[in-house]
């Protein structure tokens, strides 16, 4: 044994331990991916390979056996090699492979390459002798043969280079480790075969050496069976949010579709360029450049992921940024920047808002009819009392005008007339103090939308409040309310009395609705206490509220009164005891018996 054989031996051991490893690895891969089945094919065919040119080494040079039955025997890995290179590519590029008819041409060469081989005894179209060269004793069908390897060779190339340069990215590292790998013992075949170089047949399974190598690495570091192949490539391109994945020093290493779309920019003006320059081309404002940089530095070894919401001014459009740090067993393989595209959301939200405003300000004029119609009302009634009493006074002083020169009236008579018409005066103070009292109230509500003024009042002053200004609503629907005080109603509350009276106006006004038009039914204005809180219930006998407006109540704006509500009046009453006292609204149906809301508010000491 020479020590060209002794190197050989001993580098083909190395390899063939080397694959056995991955062998095991491989098949303990639970699920079994087509990506994970053809590598277990192709290493069981390499291993094939190197253990034939092992035998060769040891038995040729002990014993008398013919040079023909290793390469008998070792050719079968040759032949089929390429075709199962071809299929791992195909998967490689599809994430897996449905075997199809067609794929059966592809073992037809070598097929018929092995039984000629096999016969070559008698015929000699492959071999005219056998050699330990590589580059000797070639009958014509050994060039089909090789040429057909090339081929199958330079189509797998070609499928996974073009994939790469399409996307040029983490996956694509994937793809360069099979190229490279694989060229490697192409190269020293070629050079053999058709370059008249005179190559030991034991170059070409050495060169696999660093196949192996190369796929060790796929697997080890750069997790080839962890993550999807090439052809995810094909799903993330029609994802609606734009992404771009960045190594340590901030270059663009790999994105999607949506994300050049978004700048409308080509793949190479963004593949292997600084994301600051990038930024920077696009008219992003310093400041974002600058938050984007800090946030990329402390993700550094952190697998958190940090978001913010930024307008890019030169495309006008909101975007939702996400950064994260991709790694893998403690290995940062890079930083995923996440572009969501929000400016619809953003749009939608302002014309949410627009049309809140819209149906708030409708709700402030309804309110402002209401209180209107409520003034006339309650006018109506102590201006006709005045003006009754103006005019009994006026009959009054007519006749004390024509007494005055009667000689039958007396003093007795005069002070008569004079208890007659101060009689009056009492009744008109009454009725002024009445039209003061409506207009201070009117003119509370009036600002309540605008003005929030925090004082202190009684219970008894927040009712009278409420009774004056549901007075005329009441009587026009024959509704009865009546008022159960449970407390001292001269406990002080603190708050914008105004924003508390409209919001319990708004449940007498629901609670009047609920009886559709129904007259004479009774209303119920409960005040009470219970802790640290003065409670104010509105009940009404109006059979109680749906199941679905009950589910929805205080979270959206729902109305049970069709085209003739907003739902507004809730919702601003809930959100105003909220805001404005801390408080809080519930409320309780009885089915058939009807609904009471529970408008709490806290006692300050």
């Amino acid at each position: 044994m020479t020590t060209t054989d002794v190197l050989a031996l001993w580098i083909l051991i190395f390899v063939s331990i080397i694959l056995i490893i991955l062998l095991k690895k491989l098949l303990k891969n639970k699920g079994k991916k087509d990506l994970i089945k053809i590598f277990i094919v192709l290493f069981n065919l390499i291993l094939f390979w190197l253990i034939s040119m092992i035998l060769q080494i040891i038995l040729l040079n002990k014993y008398d056996i013919s040079l023909k039955y290793f390469f008998d025997l070792y050719y079968i890995s040759i032949c089929f090699l390429p075709v199962a290179f071809y299929f791992m590519t195909i998967i490689f590029e599809n994430g897996k492979m449905k075997f199809k008819a067609k794929y059966l041409i592809l073992f037809i060469i070598p097929i018929t390459s092995l039984i000629l081989l096999w016969t070559n005894d008698f015929h000699h179209l492959f071999y005219k002798e056998y050699s330990m060269n590589i580059s000797t004793g070639y009958g014509p069908w050994f060039y089909v043969h090789t040429y057909y390897t090339y081929l199958l060779f330079a189509i797998s190339f070609i499928k996974l280079l073009r994939y790469s340069i399409k996307n040029s990215g983490f996956f694509s590292k994937q793809a360069m480790i099979l190229i490279i790998g694989a060229l490697a013992p192409i190269i020293v075949n070629m050079m053999g075969s058709i370059g008249n170089y005179n190559i030991s047949i034991y170059a070409t399974p050495i060169a696999f050496s660093f196949t192996i190598i190369c796929f060790s690495i796929g697997i080890f570091k750069f997790n080839l069976f962890k993550l999807t192949p090439i052809a995810l490539q094909k799903i993330v391109d029609r994802i609606s949010d734009g992404y771009i994945v960045l190594d340590g020093n901030n270059i663009v290493t790999d994105f999607n579709k949506t994300f050049l779309d978004i700048f409308k920019v080509k793949p190479e003006d963004l593949r292997g360029k600084n994301v600051i320059d990038f930024f920077e081309s696009r008219n992003m404002s310093k400041s974002q450049i600058i938050k984007i940089l800090k946030e990329i530095q402390k993700l550094n070894n952190n697998e958190k992921t940090v978001s913010f919401e930024e307008k890019f001014e030169k495309i006008k459009k909101y975007f939702r940024i996400e950064i994260t740090s991709i790694n893998s067993e403690d290995t940062s393989l890079g930083i995923l920047l996440l572009l969501k595209d929000i400016t619809q959301h953003k749009e939608d939200m302002e014309t949410i808002r627009n049309n809140q405003d819209i149906l708030m300000e409708r709700e402030r004029l309804a309110s402002l009819g209401q209180l209107i119609g409520g003034i006339a009302h309650n006018l109506k009634t102590p201006i006709m009392s005045i003006a009754g009493a103006a005019e009994g006074l006026s009959q009054l002083i007519k006749e004390y005008d024509e007494s005055i020169d009667d000689p039958l009236v007396n003093s007795q008579d005069h002070h008569e007339i004079a208890r007659d018409m101060q009689a009056w005066i009492p009744k008109i103070k009454a009725h002024t103090e009445y039209m003061s009292d409506i207009i201070t109230t009117v003119k509370g509500q009036a600002v309540v939308l605008s003005n929030d003024e925090m004082t202190s009042f009684t219970i008894s002053e927040l009712v009278k409040k409420v009774n004056i200004l549901m007075k005329h609503e009441l009587k026009n629907a024959y509704i009865y309310m009546n008022i159960i005080m449970k407390t001292d109603e001269n406990l002080t509350l603190s708050g914008d009395v105004n924003s508390l009276v409209q919001v319990i106006n708004n449940m007498i006004s629901n609670a009047i609705q609920a009886y559709n038009g129904e007259r004479n039914k009774n209303i119920e204005l409960e005040v009470t206490t219970n802790g640290n809180n003065a409670i104010f219930i509105v009940r009404d006998y109006a059979g109680g509220l749906p199941k679905e407006v009950q589910n929805k109540l205080f979270k959206e704006m729902v109305t049970t009164k069709g085209k003739n509500g907003t739902g507004l009046g809730l919702y601003m009453s809930y959100s105003n005891i909220k805001a404005k006292f801390g408080g809080d609204i519930t409320f309780n149906v009885k089915d058939g018996v009807g609904t009471e809301f529970n408008i709490i508010i806290p006692i300050k000491k």
